[in-house]
């Protein structure tokens, strides 16, 4: 059976390993996180004429997707931004995967009013499936991983469960 690897493990396997762990174990802290609180509201008032949140398998759920065959995911800022283009690259591995050819990724920020163009390459297939991989040991780890403290820290969900 394939691992459910949702795109929001791809997002946090960038941001921070531990977060990840938590995340797959079920230890949620985002609720009460006003940064969270804040992206939920700006994904809910931005491109507000497309249909948006189109959930496929439980597995992934896209923002929105665009009359011109793009998926898109709405972003806060840049602050970590490899963690957005790949959990699109994710989207379009998944799609490509079922059959789906032909789309392409969009990070949107519109509170810099930019985006960034993502496409799937071969070498990101083969990244992807490693990071997969990856992923599911960190999953399968007993304890989560050692605390890394960068300067993401201060402003995650999780700090007090780390630092206090």
């Amino acid at each position: 059976m394939e691992n459910r690897i949702t795109g929001v493990m791809i997002y946090y396997y960038f941001v921070c390993r531990r977060k990840l762990w938590y995340f797959c174990h079920e230890i949620r802290m985002e609720a009460e996180n006003e940064d969270v609180i804040l992206g939920k509201i700006l994904d809910e008032s931005s491109y507000s004429k497309n249909e948006k949140h189109i959930n496929i398998d439980n597995i992934i759920n896209i923002d929105f997707i665009s009359e011109h065959k793009e998926l898109h995911e709405v972003k806060k800022s840049k602050v970590v931004e490899d963690a957005g283009i790949w959990q699109v690259k994710y989207y379009l591995y998944y799609l490509w995967k079922r059959g789906v050819k032909g789309i392409k990724g969009k990070v949107d920020y519109p509170l810099l009013k930019k985006s960034v163009i993502v496409e799937l390459s071969e070498n990101d297939i083969k990244t992807l499936e490693k990071i997969i991989g990856e992923i599911t040991e960190i999953e399968c780890m007993d304890t989560p991983p050692m605390i890394v403290n960068s300067k993401l820290c201060k402003k995650c969900a999780y700090y007090d469960l780390c630092f206090i």
